[in-house]
């Protein structure tokens, strides 16, 4: 009991709308809260290497943990779904009632982690405070197929609205897509790892502007360029228009 409450202590401090493992640059590192309930499993980071990774994205992801290591960037955990705790509180302060079946959202995953390993979407992102920039290494897995041999437009749009989303919470908290804009250069050639590259443009009360490309790992290779508006929300009082 007296761990369980422990456990619960330690979730509140940690800010309440940022992605699960960041952490203000310079603040002490802490340990990820555990639930000792045993009809609970803890979470799987996803955003590590598993076997499914080619060798372009470990050499990659091996590249920004060591820049990591300095404080000036930041890997971004990931997983299946987040936090109980912070999914109720959206819950109480985001989301109307009525939307809210307790069948439904129990059984509720993140698209993006939704997939066997290998199979769908494979991805890491890093974010450099001082930069306001995101980064994020994605490789495209067989069950992404649009034009035979190469990744469908969706799917790209999805990790880019992925990150540009991770970017935007950063910044501004509780924050939905307004408007995203891609023009594709290129096809992705299905299972190969791509670098989208992430830029906080600027900030207007409540909006947030943000801009990438989509290139292939040597750089030499331009799929993809976006541009997207965020809004954050306030308690209660967007949600309907959503």
């Amino acid at each position: 009991m007296l761990r369980s409450c422990a456990a619960r202590l330690r979730t509140l401090r940690a800010p309440r709308w940022l992605p699960e493992g960041w952490r203000a640059p310079g603040s002490e590192p802490r340990a990820a809260p555990r639930s000792f309930s045993s009809e609970e499993v803890f979470h799987k980071d996803c955003a590590v290497p598993n076997p499914s990774w080619n060798k372009d994205l470990r050499l990659l992801f091996d590249q920004f943990t060591k820049k990591c290591e300095d404080g000036s960037w930041k890997r971004l955990s990931s997983y299946k779904r987040g936090c109980a705790l912070r999914i109720k509180d959206f819950q109480t302060h985001f989301l109307d009632p009525k939307h809210m079946k307790e069948e439904q959202t129990s059984k509720a995953r993140l698209f993006t982690r939704s997939f066997d390993e290998g199979l769908g979407f494979e991805y890491v992102m890093f974010y450099n405070d001082i930069e306001k920039r995101m980064v994020c290494f994605f490789q495209g897995g067989p069950h992404l197929e649009g034009t035979p041999g190469f990744l469908h437009g969706g799917a790209i749009a999805t990790m880019v609205d992925a990150t540009f989303g991770m970017c935007a919470i950063i910044t501004g908290g509780v924050v939905m897509t307004a408007n995203l804009n891609i023009n594709y250069k290129r096809p992705v050639p299905l299972c190969s790892v791509v670098v989208i590259n992430c830029q906080l443009d600027k900030v207007e009360g409540r909006k947030i502007f943000v801009s990438c490309s989509v290139q292939s790992v040597d750089e030499k290779t331009l799929y993809s360029e976006a541009t997207s508006l965020f809004i954050k929300l306030e308690p209660k009082s967007d949600i309907k228009s959503c």
